[in-house]
């Protein structure tokens, strides 16, 4: 079990730096920051001294390890359009995102994996036909479709829920949070449906069919034969292994929920990371765009770490083969 964790941390360092190199990288090919800070009628010693107090004099070597050693700390410069710290800019809009993340994360799971039990365990009923229909709709629509949608009944029509914004928040420390307000939750309801709703139909479907596949092996008409109840079979023995595929997919879609937040809030203006990432790339902000990609980085190989230790305690057969 230690081996295998060490394995693992190894091998993240080894993405990390990877990663950390292409954002890095992302210096060196997109335009010249100093062009982007400066005015056009900015002198030639204007432009020098602001390109020795970025380091941009340096050996590229340098350059790289220094970015290295920020970056390990949460530190990744300057923001060329908003003249602050990139961290403080992530400190702010980080606890929208995680907050979205969370509600779509739980929502998801709520629906999708119930419903997917359910379609497993009667196949032929019209309920399970009509989720099968309903998860092709899900998984085919578009999310920013599905979004405009949502605004357009929830907002326009019915005047039920926001269709924009954060609502009011509350400031705890550093964390702003929109969970302790009403407005706050209610603008929190359309963005997480939005996000969510294509992974429920996919975690549905993933569920369906590894339920199903289970219930055909072996050992579970074994258990049939010894007499145990439908419910004993299906939840005690059937659920339990259908739970491993579905673990790494979920994990996986958890992570891809962070990175792809972004069409979530920009058709909501939710003040996230994501929304933060498109102003970036509109304005070619380097520092922030680099920020970005090593932390949805980190976010991924966090979550695969915490995968692989959820298949230890599912499955104690994998800490033998360790």
């Amino acid at each position: 079990m230690i081996a295998f964790i060490l394995r693992r941390l190894i091998q993240s360092v080894l993405v990390m730096l990877a990663v950390a190199l292409i954002a890095f990288s992302m210096f060196r090919f997109i335009g010249d920051p100093v062009n982007s800070m400066l005015p056009e009628n900015a002198s030639a010693e204007d432009r020098q001294e602001l390109r020795e107090q970025l380091g941009l004099d340096q050996p590229v070597t340098v350059q790289f390890t220094r970015f290295v050693t920020g970056a390990v700390q949460g530190e990744f410069g300057i923001s060329y359009r908003n003249k602050r710290a990139v961290s403080e800019m992530i400190a702010e809009r980080l606890p929208a995102t995680l907050e979205l993340v969370l509600a779509a994360a739980v929502f998801a799971l709520l629906l999708g994996v119930p419903m997917g039990i359910y379609a497993a365990l009667n196949p032929k009923g019209v309920l399970s036909n009509m989720l099968n229909v309903v998860s092709l709709i899900g998984i085919s629509v578009p999310t920013f479709v599905t979004g405009i949608l949502l605004i357009l009944v929830f907002s326009v029509w019915l005047n039920w829920l926001p269709s924009f914004g954060r609502g009011e928040t509350v400031q705890i420390g550093w964390w702003s949070t929109g969970l302790l307000s009403a407005s706050g939750l209610k603008s929190l309801v359309l963005p997480a449906v939005m996000l969510g709703l294509f992974q429920v139909t996919l975690i549905m479907r993933l569920v369906r069919a590894e339920m199903m596949e289970v219930l055909r092996s072996d050992f579970v008409r074994f258990a049939r034969a010894r007499g145990l109840t439908n419910r004993a079979v299906n939840f005690g023995h059937a659920l339990g292994n259908t739970l491993m595929p579905v673990i790494t997919i979920v994990g996986l879609q958890l992570g891809s929920m962070i990175a792809f937040a972004i069409i979530t809030e920009t058709v909501f203006q939710w003040p996230g990371m994501g929304l933060l990432f498109i102003q970036a790339v509109s304005f070619a902000d380097i520092p922030v765009m680099s920020a970005y990609l090593v932390m949805v980085a980190l976010v991924f190989v966090a979550i695969n770490m915490i995968v692989d230790l959820l298949y230890f305690a599912i499955d104690p057969r994998l800490s033998v083969r360790a």
